[in-house]
């Protein structure tokens, strides 16, 4: 295995990574408002993910600095493809970032339901721009031989990429439900064990079509099938769990779910890392986007000694605030 290959798989990792750690986050934030119907429940969805969502963006700032230092052609291709969509990310993450500070230091009920629904709709327009960007990868995109976008905004809605972001959402949904039912007591609890139930039924059906769609895209290796069929599994797996009340088993399910469907993208995508629908001699390769070995090299010693670190300073984050939140008895 050289260098660039290396570099693929870790970018892979990041990716994953981050719709694993923030997949929850999106969720609760784009549920807060169902699973709380008082301002009090509301605050203790917000609180389950207070400690974490900061510090799990960061993964998709690293995974998207990887890209840029290890493939530039890939990058510029790919951001400059999507720079409406990714003014629209950016501003998503920004509002659901400052509603999370501000809808507390207001007066009054029309202040708080602003910035909720404010934190409603970053959460839900950051992971679907988003699982809408990977799956425009393996879909393709209108590139020229000299790897320069020649479509138009319209055109990074291809089929396959938007069935992939609806997809992406609905299983931070599912994550996001287990972890409030995990995270959270009585009410807050019920209402988020009742649809955790409903979409992860919606969910083992669009996880479903999404490998009939990406077998029939992509043609990949049977190691891509392996990973989604593993997925599957997962989606079930947590859905027994929660009709067992095992909610832990249910969330590290649905997680391992996002991750795996977000890891048969990469799979499936190797040794391309963008596809052209122009014409398939076009499409970018790993070998071919790169940069150069020194560079690779350093950015390998530089991973080696931080990203242990950030592993372990992330999971005793998690430590330390793995306690429930107290909500209100259940009184509806």
């Amino acid at each position: 295995m050289n260098l660039a290959d290396l570099w693929f798989i870790i970018i892979a990792v990041f990716w994953t990574g981050f719709f694993v750690l923030e997949g929850f986050d999106f969720g609760v934030g784009a549920l807060h408002s169902f699973v709380g119907r008082t301002e009090t429940e509301r605050r203790i969805a917000i609180n389950t993910i207070g400690p974490f969502w900061d510090g799990n963006e960061v993964w998709l700032i690293v995974g998207a600095a990887a890209i840029f230092a290890a493939f530039p052609a890939w990058y510029a291709t790919w951001i400059s493809a999507s720079y409406l969509a990714v003014v629209l990310l950016l501003v998503a993450l920004i509002v659901r970032g400052i509603s999370f500070e501000w809808r507390g230091h207001g007066r009054g009920d029309g202040w708080r339901w602003g910035w909720s629904l404010c934190l409603t709709v970053g959460s839900v327009v950051a992971p679907t721009v988003l699982g809408l960007a990977l799956g425009d990868l393996i879909a393709g995109l209108p590139i020229d031989s000299g790897g320069n976008f020649t479509g138009t905004f319209w055109s990074l809605f291809t089929g396959f990429g938007v069935w992939t972001g609806l997809t992406a959402l609905v299983l931070c949904l599912v994550q996001g439900s287990t972890f409030l039912a995990l995270r959270t007591t009585d009410v807050v609890r019920g209402r988020a064990r009742a649809f955790g139930h409903v979409s992860s039924f919606v969910a083992l059906g669009m996880v479903a079509v999404f490998g009939v769609w990406m077998a029939l895209v992509a043609h990949p290796g049977p190691g891509a099938y392996v990973v989604l069929a593993l997925a599957l599994l997962a989606v079930v797996a947590s859905l027994v769990a929660q009709f067992r009340a095992r909610d832990g088993l249910a969330f590290g399910a649905s997680s391992i779910a996002t991750g795996l469907v977000v890891a048969s993208l990469f799979v499936s995508l190797y040794p391309r890392v963008l596809v052209s629908s122009t014409n398939a001699s076009y499409s970018l390769t790993v070998a071919g986007s790169a940069s150069g070995t020194y560079a690779l090299s350093v950015m390998s010693i530089v991973a080696a000694v931080c990203f242990p670190i950030v592993l372990i300073y992330q999971g005793y984050t998690y430590v330390v605030f793995r306690r429930r939140v107290v909500g209100p008895p259940a009184s509806d």
